[in-house]
């Protein structure tokens, strides 16, 4: 019985981080494609840190003209 309640409480612990946590969806705000057109997720801002959309997902995310 006890046991069965520190699981409830550990998936309860765990299901509270989760849902405390905010958005949780993107680690970086250059991930997201909202952020995209933003200065931060634009060169050369963003090529010292490496964390140009490019850089993040792995492709070219934005058109430079």
């Amino acid at each position: 019985m006890i046991e069965k309640l520190v699981w409830a409480a550990f998936i309860a612990a765990i299901a509270g981080i989760f849902y405390l946590s905010g958005d949780g969806i993107y680690r970086y705000p250059c991930q997201d494609p909202a952020n995209w057109e933003t200065p931060q997720c634009k060169p050369p801002i963003c090529s010292a840190t490496r964390t140009c959309p490019s850089d993040l997902t792995g492709g070219a995310s934005y058109v430079t003209q």
